[in-house]
């Protein structure tokens, strides 16, 4: 592979200085334009491919970080100005280095060796880069120990190429926050429609992933933080059963629901990472639930006609928000009935909005004990032990912090008892209870399906500083409630805004859930790379 090395050299120091950069903010005034971006030989490759390019030798980890570096470079900062990296990893090169002479002398880890990944900066890594979950409060952060994830990534002998913008605190600091911005890193914009939203938190992962900025990433959700931004960035995302993937050295919202997963261009590049992220971690002992049902390569069960002869539920009551979206998922479920499966239309969840306000409510009173907890073993320099602490620091940085949305629900958390307190104990018996056995259980039960289907999500609304996030309908809190599995692909586009197709069923159905959506989107490949547009 031949690299124009222009502009290249400093690029093992480049960590720092993206890491301070100002994102650009404001839009590109000519409103039927796409951003000229240059040509990029890897737009669109998946892991294999890359895999089979080391392989012949045509190219090398470190060509290949090379290569995603300069793109970076060309189109984050500077071109279109997406920002969804907050900080790169200045070893990047070194550790493409090793690993390439580990090729050559004992042969490749597995798929994953070599290939470059981003994950969410609210991922613990013990190298020269923080974790501060977009916030200037733990801007010292530099974990002493991996993550499970990260751990898992490096055994696996990827690139950990840098960490992703998001939204700050995973959004959960206001109840009018605007997705994809972070007191640190500022804005990320839609890689699709500059002026539009990246959905959130894991804003940065979903566009840096879009944009081919790495071949795969790393989110984390609590509710649709995972599956919102992989739908309006046309990506696969998997949003695992709670515990298949640990949550150690992750910063948290709430142990109920928080999981990482995989972000990626296609479902078998998701399956790989799903099965490199896997394993019991004896530093979250939820984990140990899962060791009958870890699989450490998923994409056995890829299976172009893995529709045939399913029973598939329409969740109904997801639909009626966007017609334009209504009528891209009835072309949706109409290529399902193609591939073979029996469609069950409606197959509604009549516990679904029951659980809402409990919701809240137990995510209030964990988020306050989670991260006081990982606070209290955060790096030496941040002041900030408490979310007391941080209430106080983002009043004493207001400017930079608090200058677009407040932080409610922080106060409202530092209000709240402890974990034995009769509300939230209440609050979580009656979520799971109506989330699964009266929820997600009990509709695959009376309908005798293998899954449910509903849009993700509808067409991304424009990015809105001064009001906040508008809903455009879809679906991932039941899912998320109950710590059940759900994935979502690329379904198509509304006036050239991605949409996706969620596929969800009970706990550990990761496998077959895989096998429907890889069936899919075999069928209707309806991912297309973005044109970075100024606006529609």
């Amino acid at each position: 592979m031949t690299i124009d090395r222009r502009n290249f050299l400093g690029y093992a120091t480049l960590g720092t200085a993206v890491a301070l950069a100002r994102p650009v903010t404001t839009f590109a005034e000519n409103a039927t334009t796409a951003a000229a971006v240059p040509p990029f030989e890897l737009e669109e490759i998946t892991v294999a491919e890359l895999q089979e390019g080391m392989t012949s030798g045509r190219w090398s980890a470190r060509t290949i970080a090379e290569a995603y570096l300069m793109r970076i470079d060309a189109i984050d900062k500077r071109g279109p100005a997406i920002n969804a990296i907050i900080e790169l990893n200045p070893d990047a090169l070194t550790i493409a280095d090793a690993l390439d002479r580990e090729r050559k002398e004992k042969g490749p880890r597995g798929p994953l060796h070599g290939i470059p990944v981003l994950i969410k900066d609210n991922i613990d890594t013990a190298d020269r880069m923080h974790t501060t979950a977009g916030s200037l409060a733990l801007s010292e952060n530099i974990a002493s120990r991996d993550a499970f994830v990260a751990q898992r990534l490096r055994e696996a002998g990827a690139v950990i190429l840098g960490k992703t913008n998001l939204s700050e605190w995973a959004n959960f600091r206001s109840t009018h926050s605007t997705s994809g911005w972070s007191g640190r890193g500022g804005l990320t914009r839609n890689a699709y429609v500059l002026d539009r939203n990246g959905c959130g938190s894991s804003t940065g992962s979903g566009v840096g992933i879009s944009a081919n900025l790495a071949a795969i990433a790393i989110g984390t959700e609590t509710d649709g933080s995972i599956v919102c931004p992989s739908s309006v960035s046309a990506l696969v995302g998997i949003k695992p059963t709670l515990g298949l993937v640990s949550r150690s050295g992750i910063i948290p919202i709430a142990h109920s629901q928080d999981t990482a997963g995989p972000m990626a261009r296609t479902v078998r590049d998701a399956a790989t990472l799903l099965g490199v992220l896997t394993g019991v971690d004896e530093r979250d002992p939820i984990t140990m639930k899962a060791r009958a049902h870890t699989e450490r390569d998923y994409t056995k069960f890829l299976d172009a006609n893995g529709l045939k002869g399913a029973r598939i539920g329409v969740a109904r009551q997801y639909f009626g928000i966007n017609d334009h979206t209504d009528r891209l998922m009835e072309e949706s479920i109409a290529a399902i009935k193609a591939l073979g499966a029996t469609i069950v239309d409606p197959a509604n969840m009549d516990s679904s909005g029951k659980y809402d306000a409990s919701e809240g409510v137990v995510l209030s009173y964990e988020f306050k004990a989670d991260v006081n907890k990982y606070l209290a073993g955060a790096h030496a320099n941040v002041r900030s032990r408490t979310l007391a602490d941080l209430i106080k620091f983002n009043e004493e940085h207001h400017a930079e912090e608090l200058q677009y949305f407040g932080q409610e629900q922080f106060i409202a958390a530092e209000k709240r008892g402890p974990l034995t307190t009769p509300e939230y104990t209440k609050a979580l018996a009656k979520n799971r209870r109506l989330s699964r056995a009266e929820g997600i259980d009990l509709v695959l039960k009376k309908h005798k399906l293998d899954a449910l289907i509903a849009p993700t999500g509808g067409p991304v609304w424009p990015t809105d500083l001064v009001n906040g996030d508008h809903y455009t309908g879809g679906y991932s809190s039941a899912s998320a409630v109950a710590g059940y599995p759900h994935i979502t692909v690329p379904a198509g586009f509304v006036f050239g805004l991605p949409v996706g197709l969620s596929f969800f069923a009970e706990a550990w159905s990761e496998p077959k859930l895989i096998k429907f959506a890889y069936a899919f989107e075999q069928a209707t490949k309806a991912r297309k790379a973005p044109r970075f547009l100024a606006t529609i």
